[in-house]
């Protein structure tokens, strides 16, 4: 491991570590624009120049190309090295706009740090600049190409780590241009990530233009939902209003990108006609009166009925934390079926694949992105969870091959099709990952598993908590809805984030929901009580590989500032809430309704082999359910 010296500070770092990465390793900045982690290095900008006093190499040079080597002795401290990097800020800003009190970038701009922490305060040119003109680039992606700095991240990302072949650079000099040959929307599914890699303004999110500053931003920790892989997110919010999501570093999950779906994914926590009142028979009503209302006709069913005469039904994208009070609220209802899957479609898909990932078995997307050997097994990643296909590229680009098994199935990466499985040379390979979606389960998949001990599986699961909802509902002898009203007896439903088709309910007397969303099921309920959208409450995720991770709250519930009707002024009277701002999580509700059967006060769901779970950290990687 080469030793060297950066600023009086002895570093030893691993082989091929850069300078400029041994220099963030003992917190010593170097400037850089064309360098990223996930990208390596580019030598493009030039801004991250170093003086090498003693060792292998001496003189200028730039550290995000030079590997760290023994005996180096480094400054960047150096008037030399200093100058250099203060007229190449200079150069960089020659063309740039005077135009940082409306670009979306500022206060999150590297080039407004940097140019002022590298002493260009002042601008001596006063020539013309250079103009460009800009691409509609389609709905989600502003284009600014004025404020390019030609640092190349954009297109090295888009082409090389994406797989893009819409996007990239034309020209020459100081006339290049980094666009589209036509205006269009991009195509990649992953095309967002311009705006988080872009050192300055040139790409900005359009769908929150000109709405807040970074310091006016609500934001925290979280998890996407929009599928099982849990990619981890910041979501950034201002009065009440969903604006973005930026990507969150998690190298063990989606290391530092996410996908549009995900990115984009605002428009049901903003929507105007999400249900945020209770409701008794399509009444508003307080929170109180329809707990009330709930508990008497939970015994009104009974009284009628008989005991078993109610279905507890949870799903898929329900938090760990609601979860796990349906068995208590089961229990008490002497319910007639606990459920966490409303189809038999999806129970039967999902519990058989999740039986199938034993402790060690299951496999992460930086497993998939080590590994030398993927199989796709009748599914398409690209479609189910976008992000993973990216992973899957970037094995193909360390030189593992990719196999498909059937056809349909595409992938930002060469691949080799093959009839069946065992074509596949399982046996040569180090790290083979076989990927699968939750779809029927032929006796070949199990066959493979057991014969191949070190093949890791990767499993796209429906929803972001199908692996908690799995893991429940075969501790509890859970079953589908549909199974459960088969035999006549179910009279009364209380749904809890279930998405019940509106066929399902037909004949049943008493429905109650609990939800976010404007579903079939809330259409359908008697009784509605509004929850908490992922962004407005802490709460639990376990991804499709079976790791827990937590969410923290971003902003509080209740009707976007945007959302309210001019026309309407709400009531000028002191309130303790905003408006629309009745939703709670689902939990807490249920917590509410178990203590008005009769049940004890809930204030922390996780309890017992769960407690360990308390204290979990949104910021950290998360930890494997079954190293709980």
């Amino acid at each position: 491991m080469p030793k060297l010296i950066i600023d009086n500070i002895a570093v030893e770092v691993a082989d091929g570590v850069t300078v400029l990465e041994a220099a963030q390793s003992v917190d010593i900045p170097i400037p850089h624009f064309c360098w990223h982690p996930a990208l390596g290095k580019a030598g493009a900008c030039r801004v991250c120049a170093v003086r090498m006093m003693e060792g292998p190499v001496k003189g200028i040079q730039m550290s995000c190309m030079l590997p760290a080597q023994d005996g180096m002795v480094v400054s960047t401290t150096d008037p030399e090295a200093v100058t250099m990097r203060r007229n190449v800020i200079e150069w960089l800003m020659i063309n740039h706009p005077h135009d940082c009190p409306v670009c979306d970038e500022g206060g999150e701009c590297q080039l407004q740090d940097y140019t002022i922490a590298g002493g260009h305060g002042i601008r001596r040119y006063d020539g013309k600049k250079r103009t460009h003109i800009n691409q509609d680039l389609g709905p989600y992606i502003q284009h600014e190409m004025n404020r390019c700095i030609q640092c190349y991240r954009c297109v090295r990302f888009y082409q090389e780590y994406a797989g893009g072949t819409d996007f990239g650079v034309m020209g020459s000099a100081g006339r290049v241009y980094f666009g589209r040959f036509r205006e269009g929307q991009l195509e990649s599914p992953f095309s967002g990530n311009l705006v988080d890699i872009c050192p300055t303004g040139v790409f900005t999110d359009k769908t929150a233009r000109f709405r807040a500053r970074y310091w006016d931003y609500d934001m925290a920790p979280s998890v996407c939902p929009g599928c099982s892989l849990g990619c981890n997110t910041t979501p950034v919010a201002r009065y009440r209003e969903l604006l973005k999501s930026i990507a969150r570093r998690n190298e063990a999950v989606n290391s530092w990108f996410i996908c549009d779906r995900g990115r984009f994914a605002n428009g049901e926590v903003n929507d105007p006609q999400r249900p945020r009142t209770p409701l008794i028979d399509g009444v508003e009503s307080s929170r109180n009166e329809a707990l009330k209302a709930l508990l008497f006709r939970i015994a009104q069913t009974e009284e009628r009925y008989g005991t078993g005469s109610i279905a507890i039904v949870g799903s898929s994208r329900l938090s760990l934390e609601a979860a796990l009070l349906l068995p208590t609220l089961a229990e008490l209802t002497s319910s007639g079926a606990l459920c966490y899957f409303a189809s038999e479609e999806e129970s039967g898909r999902t519990l058989p694949l999740f039986q199938l990932l034993t402790a060690g078995r299951s496999a992460s997307q930086r497993d998939v992105r080590e590994s030398d050997c993927i199989v796709v097994y009748g599914c398409d990643p690209l479609q189910d969870a976008p992000m993973l296909a990216l992973a899957i590229r970037q094995a193909w680009r360390n030189g593992a091959t990719v196999y498909t098994v059937g056809d349909g199935i595409s992938l930002p990466c060469d691949v080799t099709t093959v009839d069946r499985l065992d074509a596949v040379p399982l046996s040569d390979a180090k790290n083979p990952v076989l990927i699968r979606s939750a779809a029927d389960i032929p006796d070949q998949l199990a066959t493979t598993l057991h014969q191949h001990d070190h093949l890791k599986l990767a499993v796209l699961f429906p929803a972001a908590n199908s692996y908690g909802a799995s893991k429940l509902a075969l501790k509890h002898l859970g079953v589908s809805f549909e199974q459960a009203i088969s035999s006549g007896d179910i009279k009364g439903v209380i749904s809890v984030e279930a998405d019940i088709p509106q066929k399902l309910l037909e004949g049943i007397p008493f429905v109650a929901a609990l939800d976010w969303r404007m579903t079939e099921t809330v259409q359908a309920a008697q009784i509605f009580f509004p929850t908490t959208a992922w962004v407005e409450m802490k709460g639990t995720f376990i991804n499709h590989e079976g790791r827990v991770q937590r969410f923290n709250k971003v902003m509080n519930p209740g009707v976007p500032i945007r959302g309210l009707d001019p026309a309407v002024h709400p009531p000028h009277i002191h309130r303790t809430a905003p408006p629309g701002g009745e939703p709670q999580p689902a939990w807490q509700i249920l917590a509410a309704v178990i203590e008005g059967l009769g049940g004890e006060l809930i204030t922390e769901p996780f309890t017992g082999e769960w407690e360990r779970l308390r204290g979990l950290d949104a910021e950290c990687e998360g930890v494997i359910i079954n190293d709980i």
